[in-house]
C-alpha cells in the first residue's frame, strides 16, 4: 500500500517510521466500526477495508504528531517508544505527514469504489472529520486549555473531546454507510450511535488515566492530573464518569434499534468501549 518511492527507500527511516507507528499495535475500534457498518448495508468487503485502512492511516498520524514534544511529549505509545523517540523528530513529523495524505490516496483510489461521487464523499468526510472543523480543532482546544484561566466547564470539555476524538470516531462508522449507499434515516441512526460511542470512549479513557495499570495501558497515565487540567472524572468524579460512560453505551446501543439482530457486533463494541483496560 506504501507509494513506490517509500518502497525505494528515498528517505531512510521513513516507511519503516510509517509502518512502526501504523501496525504496532492498538484497538483498531475505528476500522471495526467501518467494516462493521459496511457489511450492514451490504458494501462490498474489499472497499470496507481500504476505507478502514485509511482510517487507521488518520488514526496513526494524529497519535504520532500528538505524542511530540511540542504537544503532548510523550515517550510511550502501545507499550512502544513513540516514533520521535525511536526515530527523530524530523522523522516523526515526515512520517505523520505521509500517513496523513496516504489516507486520502487510498479514498480517491477507484479501488476503494468505482463510483467517484462516493470517493469525494468519502474524501469530504475524512477532511471534516479531521481538519480544524474536527480532530486538529479539538487538539487545538485542548492545547489552549492547559494555559487557560480557569479550567474547562463540563460542556467545554465535551465540545472538546466530540472533536478531538468524537469526529472520527463518527466519520468511522458513517464510511461503512457511505460505501453501502444507507438511507438518510439508517445514516442518522448510525450518526447517533457513533456520536454516543465516541463519548463514552473518551469518559472511559478519563477513568483509565485515574485508575487504570501503565503496562496495560502502554503509555503515561495521570498526566491531565498533574497539569491540573479538567476532565469528566475530574468533574463528576470517578464513578459519576463511570455511571456516565455506561449511559452513552447504553444509548448508544439504543440507536441500532432499527437494525435489529444484524447490528449485533456494533452492540458488542459499546459494550466494549465501557468494558476496555485500555
Amino acid at each position: 500500500m506504501l507509494p513506490p518511492a517509500l518502497l525505494l527507500g528515498e528517505r531512510p527511516g521513513l516507511a519503516p517510521a510509517m509502518r512502526y507507528a501504523s501496525l504496532g499495535g492498538g484497538k483498531r475500534l475505528r476500522a471495526y466500526l467501518t467494516l462493521e457498518t459496511a457489511e450492514l448495508f451490504g458494501a462490498p468487503s474489499e472497499g470496507a477495508e481500504r476505507v478502514a485502512a485509511a482510517v487507521e492511516c488518520l488514526h496513526a498520524y494524529s497519535l504520532v504528531h500528538d505524542d511530540m514534544p511540542c504537544m503532548d511529549d510523550d515517550d510511550l505509545r502501545r507499550g512502544r517508544p513513540t516514533v520521535h523517540r525511536r526515530w527523530d523528530e524530523a522523522t516523526a513529523v515526515l512520517a505523520g505527514d505521509a500517513l496523513q495524505t496516504l489516507a486520502f490516496e487510498i479514498l480517491a483510489d477507484p479501488l476503494t469504489h468505482p463510483e467517484g461521487a462516493v470517493r469525494a464523499e468519502l474524501c469530504l468526510g475524512l477532511a471534516r472529520a479531521a481538519g480544524a472543523a474536527g480532530m486538529v480543532g479539538g487538539q487545538a482546544l485542548d492545547i489552549a486549555a492547559e494555559t487557560a484561566e480557569a479550567p474547562l466547564k463540563l460542556a467545554e470539555i465535551e465540545r472538546l473531546q466530540a472533536l478531538k476524538t468524537g469526529a472520527l470516531i463518527v466519520f468511522a462508522a458513517e464510511a461503512g454507510a457511505m460505501l453501502g449507499r444507507a438511507d438518510p434515516a439508517a445514516r442518522v441512526a448510525i450518526r447517533g450511535y457513533a456520536e454516543a460511542l465516541g463519548r463514552a470512549f473518551q469518559i472511559q479513557d478519563d477513568v483509565l488515566d485515574v485508575s487504570g495499570d501503565v503496562v496495560a495501558a502502554g503509555k503515561a497515565l495521570r498526566k491531565d492530573a498533574a497539569a491540573g487540567k479538567a476532565t469528566f472524572v475530574s468533574l463528576l468524579g470517578l464513578e459519576g464518569a463511570r455511571a456516565r460512560a455506561a449511559e452513552l453505551a447504553a444509548e448508544a446501543e439504543a440507536r441500532l434499534a432499527p437494525f435489529g439482530p444484524r447490528a449485533r457486533p456494533l452492540a458488542l463494541a459499546a459494550r466494549f468501549t465501557v468494558a476496555r483496560e485500555s
